[in-house]
């Protein structure tokens, strides 16, 4: 069995292959599209790390061009209306950017995302032909995108594929070395940041972990995307301008240097960058030094947001009698923990003997991987499962939990849920089912001395449809027609292993199963 791990960054996009004879995890660098980074070990060995960039550009009707391609060319410069970037964020998000119309042709997140990664699939073809493919996914992703990448594995004929949140893969590949380890793993990359504490046992008699159990995990909506943007959003404050005033290309440009300052900021304290505005054809220079940068990431609360994920999980953690001393490895992972205020954020809470950064890029396509050396994962839910209602006396939703955040799966609900018709006569049954979540906002202003002022963190609660178009699920058509009053269909929900809602339906009058065990989004 040739088993290889995807990890579908929003920034850069790793894909290893277990290595059959030594059973060793080994990065894929594929032609023309790998970039690759050098990373300095502590021992001072110069290390090469194969990744793909996650950009693609529409050159033609018939012609894509993605990752190292694209970014050393910098053709997203000349023509930003061809280029597409954070994809994948876009494709996990509720609300998407309109479409794109090129060369008669209509281009959005899902459209490029699938072309992007069957392009990756198309190149491994060509020298493996992988059994089992294992796709990485953010702790807070909703199941709409996760069944995305099955709709995709079934489109790309793939025989048997897994998915797993990035940030557990990373604990899992690290953990599995270190048999009974608890293991920490913070992945901050480009789109989301997400915590997991791990634990694996071991077999009675061996030395193999047997089982891993997830304790506790937090997310966050922001990444290094964030960071760049806010960047530039920062210096066109300064100089008087704004993003309607650079115009397309201008922003564009600036956003790539954004993203150099905050990578050359990790290592000095003062970094600048030249840009030439297009439409005026003046030459800018664009500086930042290490505090101006720290005082940006405070006023947009990101390291606010990096310490209720780290409240969050070790509160978590303390439920379950596990305390902070107990931790033994803090592994750092993604290209946002590379900058310094990161760092001796998590630094400071578990001090610098546990804390590692030695596979910012590879820990979780690496880790994946280890999930078939693992024969079970225990794990619970990062949403609560709900039916969304609405009160039209309060002119409000309310929720009605089917499984609430924190439950482990695979579940079942104790009894099945009865329901009858509105109206008699009534055909169907639909219901608007759905996955609730809360989300932390920041909210930036400027004085009128140029210095920034942020209101506390805001959490609000945000709901998912399972139905991609946002409509309730038909859970039941009915024949004869229903009557109020009259109990008329039993709906029993459980979440499978895969974390997928499903639900047997049966018809209470007709003694007929009209749904058996199938997945919720399926049903039409």
């Amino acid at each position: 069995m040739t088993a290889i791990a995807i990890d579908f960054g929003t920034s850069n996009t790793v894909v290893s292959i277990l290595e059959a004879d030594t059973q060793t995890p080994r990065t894929w660098r594929f032609p023309q599209i790998s970039r690759v980074f050098k990373l300095t070990k502590p021992s001072g060995d110069i290390q090469t790390i194969p990744v793909v960039p996650t950009v693609v550009f529409v050159k033609d009707a018939e012609t894509i061009l993605l990752g190292e391609q694209v970014r050393s060319q910098r053709l997203g410069l000349t023509q930003p209306e061809r280029l597409f970037k954070a994809f994948k964020r876009d494709l996990a998000a509720d609300f998407q950017p309109p479409d794109r119309q090129i060369d008669g042709l209509t281009y959005n997140a899902e459209v490029v995302a699938t072309q992007f990664l069957q392009r990756i699939w198309q190149q491994l073809q060509q020298e493996i032909q992988p059994s089992q493919v294992i796709f990485t996914v953010p702790i807070g992703a909703f199941e709409r995108y996760l069944d995305w990448f099955r709709d995709l594995a079934e489109r790309l004929s793939i025989p048997d594929v897994r998915l797993i949140d990035e940030s557990t893969a990373a604990a899992l590949g690290y953990a599995i070395q270190r048999p009974g380890a608890l293991v920490l793993v913070i992945d901050f990359g480009g789109g989301t940041l997400d915590l997991s504490l791990v634990r694996t046992t071991i077999a009675p008699g061996s030395t193999q972990v047997q089982r891993a159990e997830v304790l506790a995990k937090s997310d966050a909506y922001i990444g290094g995307e964030d960071i760049d943007l806010w960047i530039v959003e920062d210096y066109l404050h300064q100089i008087g301008a704004s993003r309607t005033a650079v115009g397309a290309i201008g922003w564009q440009n600036l956003l790539e240097l954004a993203e150099r300052l905050k990578i050359r900021l990790s290592s000095v304290d003062e970094a600048k960058e030249s840009w030439l505005d297009e439409t005026t054809f003046t030459a800018y220079e664009i500086g930042l030094d290490r505090d101006r940068f720290e005082t940006i990431l405070e006023a947009r609360q990101l390291l606010e947001q990096l310490r209720q994920a780290l409240d969050e999980v070790l509160a978590i953690a303390i439920s379950k009698g596990i305390s902070k001393a107990d931790i033994e490895h803090v592994l750092l992972v993604g290209g946002s923990c590379l900058i310094p205020a990161v760092q001796q954020l998590v630094l400071s809470y578990f001090g610098r003997q546990r804390v590692r950064l030695d596979q910012p890029f590879e820990a979780i396509a690496h880790g994946a991987l280890a999930l078939t050396q693992i024969a079970s994962i225990d794990d619970y839910l990062r949403h609560t499962y709900a039916i969304r209602l609405w009160e039209p006396y309060a002119s409000a939703y309310s929720y009605f939990p089917l499984f609430e955040q924190g439950s482990r799966y695979p579940c079942q609900r104790p009894e099945p849920l009865t329901l009858q018709v509105a109206s008699d006569g009534q055909t169907e049954i639909r219901l608007d089912i759905g996955e609730v979540a809360a989300i932390a906002q920041a909210e930036v202003t400027y004085d009128a001395q140029g210095r920034m002022t942020s209101a506390p963190l805001r959490q609000t609660e945000t709901y998912r449809s399972l139905d991609s178009h946002h409509q309730p699920v038909c859970v039941a058509r009915l024949d004869p027609p229903g009557q109020v009053g009259v109990d008329r269909i039993a709906v029993q929900f459980e979440v499978n292993d895969q974390r997928v809602l499903i639900a047997t339906v049966r018809d209470l009058l007709t003694d007929c199963v009209l749904v058996n065990g199938e997945a919720i989004a399926k049903l039409l």
